[in-house]
């Protein structure tokens, strides 16, 4: 799919598809999850999601399964562990080229770099080279859920990440169930941001479980 064709159909998503049919935030057994991908696809077609995103942690390993291949509701996702002026951030690319041989240089290089938090945290990588890089595989980078960075102005620091590349911003995710305790910003002022500024909104789950009884944040407290 085309760059431009991807960021018309992220944002033709309303605030109710990420709450009953859409879920573009979800990790696998091949990161930090507990499913295995060709779970994760069972699952979404049971439920008939309408879209979905594996977001594994600095990896596209799920992609190369068959069970994810040629499935027109999977949009291709990774979500990066990033460095931005002091601050630990994710960004997440949506419907990256898996076989852009740009990507491997973002990429995780082990096992620890998939799966391993406090790994991930000791390997930043640098913000501008991951959105620069998932841009020139085709994709759409995303601030994944931004109300919980610890920066004083929030405002000034979705600007900056704008004026580096940054497309989107992750506006609903279940900030009481994941990261209630970390969460320094609210919901509505991202949403507001990203008004403001123009940006895709995106959301999702989240999920790292072991079952699902529903893809969409319908259940979750948000």
């Amino acid at each position: 799919m085309k760059r431009e064709d991807l960021k018309n159909l992220l944002n033709s998503f309303k605030e109710e598809d990420f709450f009953t049919n859409v879920d573009l935030h979800i990790h696998s057994d091949i990161s930090d999850g507990l499913m295995a991908p060709c779970d994760i696809v069972k699952a979404a077609e049971d439920y008939k999601m309408k879209y979905i995103s594996i977001s594994d942690h600095n990896t596209l390993d799920a992609y190369q399964q068959d069970c994810t291949k040629n499935k027109d509701f999977i949009i291709p996702a990774a979500e990066f562990d990033c460095l931005y002026k002091g601050v630990l951030i994710h960004i997440i690319g949506y419907g990256i080229n898996i076989n852009n041989e740009k990507l491997k240089s973002i990429l995780a290089k082990s096992e620890n770099g998939k799966k391993h938090k406090i790994y991930r945290v000791l390997h930043l990588r640098n913000t501008k080279k991951v959105i620069e890089t998932i841009k020139e595989a085709e994709g759409v980078p995303v601030l994944a859920h931004p109300a919980c960075y610890w920066c004083i102005n929030l405002d000034t620091f979705i600007k900056e990440l704008k004026d580096l590349g940054i497309e989107g911003l992750e506006v609903f995710y279940p900030y009481k169930r994941i990261r209630g305790i970390i969460k320094f910003h609210s919901r509505k002022t991202v949403y507001k941001l990203a008004q403001k500024y123009e940006l895709i909104k995106t959301g999702g789950s989240d999920s790292h479980g072991r079952t699902y009884h529903n893809f969409s944040l319908t259940s979750l407290s948000i």
